[in-house]
């Protein structure tokens, strides 16, 4: 009997952590991807300066990838470079304060104290103290299970009741932290966390917390930059037998018989992983077959999206490091905005300066990404740009705040909500899936199993949500599912391949399904 035959549909981290962990098992892998290199949102944009990372700009939880390869027999050190920068980031305020966070709790606390005093150090190392027991606690029974079980919670949560009053669970994460520091700034600090998922500190609940905890544990530069990282999983797989199918967009998923690519090509296929946002599937994108596959609260509401510009300059004005944060006077100008659809005022900017960190000296040109937060499309009018309000401020802001730039981007280096919802079908423009908001959110995204037999999902709109190690995580939780449930009848069977593998454009006159990056 011929081996059974997986498809991977889209080359973001959870589509390549899937294909990488069952091509280590044996498994017939074949990964198609509409794009022209692997990685979804994990991209670039070329510049001056070479290509710039526009997408995912931190590596944390570096373990997730370590025992990932160590699993496919192979060492993530031969594929990929990876350094570790003490300094998790550099943040700046307007009234001309600074702070330097590290991977080492105790240079925190010191530089906390010398930044807002001995009473906000001691706050903080309370801080720390309460979201390190929170992850630790919750890392096996919730990122690391393939579903979360709230009866399970419950029963760990009864054994240590302090963990119970760490997760403030009446309480938003904006009001813990208002009550956990004297200082607004480190409020304002600890609550950008939220955003990390795609939250808002005021509408997601005191337990995100601990997202903070995935940077505290180390963060890595990947040599020649995050995209790099997808580029040596794709050339992983394709060492353990797997193929990479780049430029080949699949445009319907089929049950019973496999997918159909967007020339019409059908690929026979026992088993499919959907590496996409899961909004694709339930809206028809990928075929009225499988719209059923997740529920609509697995998808909604939707989480932000953001304005995104790399490129490549000479910056002049702010000492920067690798990971900076320059915040606004009040976070409540950006996302009470934003909670509305509109445009944030005077919102925080993150910026990546790709070419900097501990012990670099950068060239005079360098590398940059800038992030600010936005709101996604309306669902009642996706395909109208003119509705998808996004700040377009963004250097004239820099300037006000003390940074410029010699060389200002051209509008190509730019991607707004408008452009990840053409990017990312289905999404919106979101960035992370389903929103965090509300206390049972966690178990309401779609796990790695749907409610069709044989098709299973990946990605940062999965369980375990979104983050570049989380979506990892997401592929390896479809790829044990897909191991687990081998032996049981799938919808999804071989037949003959009408006309064969054909290498034609994947232009079509729909859009094409572009993974989810994550």
């Amino acid at each position: 009997m011929a081996p059974e035959r997986i498809i991977v549909v889209g080359s973001g981290m959870g589509g390549l952590s899937a294909a990488l962990y069952l091509s280590g098992h044996g498994k017939d892998i074949e990964v198609f991807e509409a794009a022209a290199t692997p990685g979804g949102k994990m991209r670039t944009l070329p510049s001056a300066a070479g290509p710039v990372d526009a997408g995912p700009t931190v590596l944390t939880l570096r373990g997730v990838f370590d025992d990932l390869f160590r699993e496919a027999g192979l060492r993530l050190e031969d594929h990929a470079t990876l350094e570790r920068e003490p300094v998790l980031a550099r943040h700046f305020w307007p009234d001309g304060s600074t702070l330097d966070l590290f991977d080492d709790p105790d240079r925190s606390a010191e530089a906390i104290a010398a930044f807002s005093g001995t009473r906000a150090a001691a706050q903080f190392r309370r801080f720390h103290e309460e979201t390190l027991r929170l992850f630790r606690a919750f890392d096996a029974p919730v990122l690391r299970a393939a579903r979360p079980s709230l009866p399970a919670l419950a029963v760990r949560v009864a054994a240590d009741p302090a963990l119970l009053r760490a997760m403030a669970p009446l309480s938003s994460l904006a009001a813990h932290l208002g009550r956990r520091f004297d200082d607004p700034r480190l409020a304002q600090l600890f609550g950008r966390y939220a955003t990390y998922v795609g939250g808002m500190p005021h509408r997601v609940p005191a337990l995100l917390g601990l997202v903070c905890q995935a940077e505290a544990q180390g963060v890595w530069r990947v040599a020649g930059g995050m995209h790099a990282l997808a580029g040596a999983m794709a050339e992983a797989v394709e060492r353990l037998g797997g193929r990479i199918r780049l430029g080949r967009a699949v445009a319907r998923i089929e049950p019973g018989v496999g997918v159909i690519l967007s020339d019409g090509t059908c690929v026979p296929a026992d088993r499919v992983v959907f590496n996409g946002d899961p909004r694709a599937l339930r809206t028809g994108l990928l075929g009225a077959a499988v719209r059923d596959a997740v529920r609509p609260s697995g998808t909604e509401p939707r989480s932000l999206s953001a304005e995104v510009w790399a490129f490549a300059a000479t910056p002049a004005g702010r000492d920067l490091h690798h990971h900076n944060v320059l915040f606004g006077a009040d976070p409540e100008t950006e996302f009470a905005p934003l909670s509305a659809g509109g445009v944030p005022v005077d919102p925080t900017v993150y910026i990546c300066a790709q070419d900097r960190g501990t012990g670099r000296t950068p060239p005079p040109i360098e590398r940059f990404e800038t992030i600010v937060n936005a709101a996604p499309l309306p669902p009642d009018r996706p395909d109208t740009q003119e509705h998808c309000p996004c700040f377009d401020r963004t250097f004239a802001l820099l300037a006000e705040r003390g940074l410029s730039f010699a060389q200002p981007p051209k509008p190509a280096a730019r991607t707004t909500p408008a452009g990840f919802a053409a990017l990312f079908p289905g999404s919106l423009g979101s960035l992370y899936g389903r929103s965090p908001r509300g206390s049972m959110a966690t178990f309401q995204r779609p796990g790695a199993r749907t409610r069709i037999p044989g098709l299973y999902l990946a990605g940062g709109g999965v369980h375990p949500g979104p983050g570049v190690p989380m979506a990892a995580l997401s592929g390896r939780h479809a790829a044990e599912a897909i191991i687990s449930d081998r032996t049981s009848t799938s919808t999804f069977r071989r037949t003959a391949t009408p006309g064969g593998m054909s290498t034609g454009s994947a232009t079509t006159d729909r859009a094409p399904f572009r993974s989810s990056g994550s």
